[in-house]
């Protein structure tokens, strides 16, 4: 249940940065206005909350993990906001990145 719960935040956490980031990139690059850009703060400042969740008590390991939860979710986000497709090299890098997710935070430890 802990496995599931800290996925659930990891994934939470990526939809408010990257949405966040988006917004703010959106309001400033595709000058969409100060709404959007006020709407991706808010979302980077529910993003640093979220972190806080974690089950695990190591900023270090959960901010490290979520470095390759950041790099895949980016990758899908692109793909459904702005019709990115990632290449082959583009996934099998995700995917080195989820696995080192998983060994970082879900390795048993003493």
């Amino acid at each position: 249940m802990l496995i599931a719960r800290s996925v659930s935040l990891f994934v939470l956490a990526a939809l408010l940065e990257i949405g966040g980031a988006w917004l703010v990139w959106q309001g400033v690059r595709e000058h969409r206005g100060w709404a959007w850009i006020g709407a991706g703060i808010v979302a980077l400042g529910a993003y640093g909350f979220v972190a806080t969740l974690q089950p695990d008590a190591n900023f270090g390991r959960i901010l490290a993990a979520y470095g390759g939860v950041f790099v895949a979710g980016s990758l899908a986000w692109g793909m459904v906001a702005d019709d990115y497709r990632p290449d082959r090299f583009d996934v099998i890098g995700a995917l080195i990145c989820l696995a080192g997710v998983a060994v970082i935070m879900y390795a048993p430890r003493r």
